[in-house]
């Protein structure tokens, strides 16, 4: 059989040979970009899969003085506690309340606070306003909760306002278990929302504006464009946030719990990564928490894989 190449006729087996001559001449070019990224890859290879080695912990009996190797094999002994144990329940719940609902206020608000803020006509407004939200982003939860924690005190700043505008009896934010959720939900949201925002403002920027032009020619105001135009435009960049941070369902930032809690809430804010800190670290307990962490990891990994393929199918999103 022969094909059609560039105006000349070659043989099927000419034209697959040269196709895949090509293929590999345009992975060998960009020689120098792969050199680039060895020095990552190598770091990433160290401290991130030279330490999965580890897991075997949560099968043994593990003794720092006698490794790996002489410690005592134990199977799944690790796993049936922690499904046998109530409070690792109660942690896996903990976890499942924060992680879902800073999911759901991120994603809510910054698309809100995106439609609010291309309403702005004035640029110089705008953008000193987009640059506030975005600020807190770049702050550690170390600095943060230290702030948090001085103001939200029952003799800080927000509770001298409520007792001398309302006259209400101080609240107890980092003490109360109901009032720690709602303050770190609401903390992780003001830190955060900021920067999705900017992602949907960057999807904003991207609508046709015939669009609007032609539905201002047809008589919609404003309202109206932002309800068949603007919404539908931003939908799939929501789907596409909202997917991939399905795979940090189990993720509850560690760095906010662990600097707001303290022993009185920890019914109410323990989570999987701090209960692993405390059983690891702290207690000694290294198969048990690794086989915490263990599952926590294979699940993190499934939801992730389930997550990307949601992306595609649903908003056309893959990375590879």
């Amino acid at each position: 059989m022969e094909a059609k190449l560039e105006g000349k006729r070659v043989p099927q087996a000419s034209l697959g040979n040269k196709l895949e001559h090509k293929k590999k001449k345009r992975y060998k070019q960009p020689w120098i970009l792969h050199f680039m990224v060895l020095p990552a890859a190598i770091m990433v290879f160290i401290f991130s899969y030279i330490p999965m080695s580890g897991i075997l912990m949560a099968f043994q009996n593990y003794k720092p003085a006698l490794g790996f190797f002489d410690s005592e094999w134990v199977g799944l002994k690790h796993f049936r506690y922690m499904w046998e144990n109530d409070y690792f329940l109660q942690i896996t719940w903990n976890t499942l309340f924060f992680a879902c609902s800073k999911i759901v206020m991120n994603l809510i608000i910054p698309f809100v606070f995106a439609l609010l803020l291309n309403e702005v006509r004035k640029m110089a407004l705008k953008r000193t306003i987009q640059t506030l939200v975005y600020l807190p982003h770049f702050l550690s939860w170390v600095t943060l909760s230290g702030i948090l924690i001085d103001i939200l005190a029952q003799t800080g700043i927000v509770n001298q306002f409520l007792v001398s505008v309302f006259g209400i009896k101080p609240i107890f934010f980092l003490g109360d278990g109901n009032w720690f959720r709602f303050t770190v939900i609401a903390s992780d949201v003001w830190k955060e929302f900021g920067f999705n925002t900017i992602i949907f403002l960057a999807a904003l920027s991207g609508i046709n504006p015939s669009l609007y032009e032609a539905a201002e020619v047809d008589g919609a105001g404003r309202w109206k464009q932002t309800i068949y135009i603007t919404i539908p435009a931003l939908i799939p960049i929501g789907i596409v946030i909202a997917t991939l941070a399905l795979g940090n369902v189990l993720n509850a930032n560690f760095d906010q719990i662990f600097n707001l809690y303290s022993p009185l809430i920890y019914q109410q804010a323990d989570i999987i990564d701090t209960f692993v800190y405390r059983e690891g670290l702290l207690s000694g307990q290294f198969s048990f928490a690794t086989a915490v962490n263990l599952f926590k990891s294979v699940i993190s990994l499934i939801l992730i894989v389930i997550s990307y393929r949601l992306a595609y199918r649903f908003a056309g999103y893959r990375i590879f």
